[in-house]
């Protein structure tokens, strides 16, 4: 009868043949979707990153903004005020990427986002009654930055969704159900963006006062 000594491989072997179990069964593994799950992640929180820089940018338009239609429109102080408080508001709340699997956090960083966007639309609606400020270079020049940050923000919401979706589908869906249930325990779905409520309509602006 062979001992157990003499069937296992002497020590000095098993490092290697360690080595080379792990290094044959590396490609099975990564062909499965080992790497799909970090991978996904990564993207999406990737993503993230570019939503917030993006809504940073508008944040940091805003107080220019301000002072260019104070100088033609100083009347409008409701709408002013309403712009400068959401705008203090959406830059307090942040969400970090470890976050993002908080569907409140999120759902409270779209509110903030969302009200700052409808008070910068009330306020460009109001500008229409002011001819001179429309013309002023410098309005125009910021106006056309904000539209330009807009479609960039749509963009990087977009692509977020879409990343959001990629990794969360990992996680529901076999073998990546498998695969993060044994791999990553850790991993949680993330929260998209949803549309508000009303974010929709534009606002209306009565100049008959």
């Amino acid at each position: 009868m062979l001992s157990a000594a003499k069937i296992l491989p002497p020590l000095r072997l098993r490092p290697y043949l360690t080595a080379l179990v792990v290094a044959l069964l590396a490609p099975m593994l990564s062909a499965c979707g080992i790497n799909a799950i970090p991978t996904y992640q990564e993207q999406a929180r990737a993503a993230w990153s570019q939503v917030e820089n993006q809504y940073q940018r508008r944040a940091d338009l805003i107080p220019n903004l301000i002072e260019t239609v104070k100088g033609f429109a100083a009347q409008e102080r409701e709408v002013l005020t309403a712009v400068v408080e959401a705008r203090a508001k959406a830059t307090q709340i942040t969400v970090n990427a470890d976050q993002l699997t908080d569907p409140a956090m999120v759902q409270k960083f779209q509110a903030a986002q969302d009200q700052l966007g409808g008070a910068l639309s009330r306020l460009l609606a109001t500008v229409e009654a002011y001819p001179d400020l429309k013309s002023n270079q410098n309005f125009l020049a910021l106006q056309s930055q904000l539209e330009g940050t807009e479609n960039r923000i749509s963009v990087a919401r977009r692509d977020y969704i879409e990343a959001v979706r990629v990794y969360n589908t990992e996680l529901r869906t076999i073998p990546g159900r498998w695969i993060a249930s044994f791999f990553y325990p850790e991993a949680q779905p993330m929260e998209p963006f949803t549309a508000t409520a009303g974010s929709a309509t534009p606002p209306k602006v009565d100049f008959g006062q």
